[in-house]
This record gives structure tokens, C-alpha cells and sequence, in this order.
């Protein structure tokens, strides 16, 4: 069975955006982003919430276009509409059950790029197989969570770390 690996960025308080959406302070360059890019070549798929997706128009990504070349990008959204092609998929009904059966097919592990939203609802579900997060050297204080709307307890086991020069600590955990 594939994995979901949610692999995020995230402030030393939890916060993976500021409350406007924004990734202001985020440290975009050095060794860790090197490091993120090359993890690329793990994954086949890539999965995105609503709001993770549009944060790409800003950049001149239009809707049904891919963010990250190479990857199937599946979109969960009951608002967006865009027609479904072959490098984007929109899932606007029963998301759980398309997730579930995706990891069934062939294929490689599956990257949860975000939001805080859609990890929260997959976390819930117990879809989740592992967590990579890139904590970075900055307090927000408010905005997107690691895991909006999550309601219960998750048990994680700590399987490594790696520590970057640039004050990026990048910690690993499986979800048993």
C-alpha cells in the first residue's frame, strides 16, 4: 500500500501560513529547500486542499494546471471548478473514499502538501503515514495550523532529524 507523507514547512508555534494565508519569514533557500525539491522523486502524487492549490495563482498557476511538474496533483474541493485533466484531478465529493482507494492503487508514496485543513480531515480518517516537517526559525502567532480541525489524539513515533544551518530543523515521525 502507498504512504501519505504530509511533508510541510511550519513555524516553531505550529502555524504552516499566517492567518492571511501568507508564508512571510518562511525560509525559502539553502540546504532544506534543496533537500525538499529532491524528496520530489519519492512521490507520484501529490494531494492539496482548496487554499494550498490557489496559493499558487499568485504565481500564475491557473486552475487545472500542474504546480509541481511530474506529479499527479489531486485537488480536494467542494468550491473550486476547473474541468479534471490528466495532470490535475478535482475531487469535489466523497474525498475520504477517493483517498482510501488511491492508496490502494500502484504506485509511489503520495505527498500531503497541504493545507492545515486537509491534513486535519485525512489525520482524522487515519490516512496519514508519516509527518516530515521543516520547523522554521519564526514565531507567527495565529493563522493555518499543522492540522486544522483535528479532534482526536495522534500517537506519534519519532524516527529522525536532521538540523540545518540556517536554524531549519527538520524532524521525521510514522504514524503506527
Amino acid at each position: 500500500m502507498r504512504k501519505i507523507v504530509y511533508y510541510v514547512a511550519s513555524s516553531i508555534d505550529g502555524f504552516i501560513a499566517g492567518a492571511d494565508g501568507s508564508i512571510n519569514g518562511f525560509l525559502m533557500e539553502g540546504e532544506h529547500a534543496d533537500d525538499f525539491v529532491s524528496s520530489f522523486s519519492d512521490y507520484d502524487t501529490v494531494i492539496m486542499g482548496r487554499g494550498t492549490y490557489e496559493f499558487g495563482f499568485q504565481y500564475g498557476l491557473k486552475p487545472g494546471e500542474p504546480a509541481y511538474s511530474g506529479l499527479k496533483h489531486i485537488v480536494l474541493s467542494k468550491s473550486l471548478d476547473f474541468v479534471s485533466n490528466e495532470n490535475v484531478e478535482l475531487v469535489k465529493t466523497n474525498a475520504m473514499a477517493y483517498i482510501r482507494q488511491l492508496k490502494q492503487d500502484p504506485g509511489k508514496d503520495i505527498w500531503l502538501c497541504g493545507g492545515g485543513n486537509i491534513a486535519g480531515q485525512l489525520a482524522n480518517e487515519g490516512l496519514i503515514d508519516e509527518v516530515l516537517i521543516k520547523v522554521n526559525p519564526i514565531v507567527i502567532g495565529k493563522g493555518i495550523r499543522l492540522f486544522e480541525g483535528r479532534g482526536k489524539l495522534i500517537n506519534l513515533m519519532f524516527t529522525g532529524t536532521k538540523c540545518y544551518g540556517n536554524g531549519v530543523v527538520l524532524l521525521r515521525y510514522n504514524i503506527p
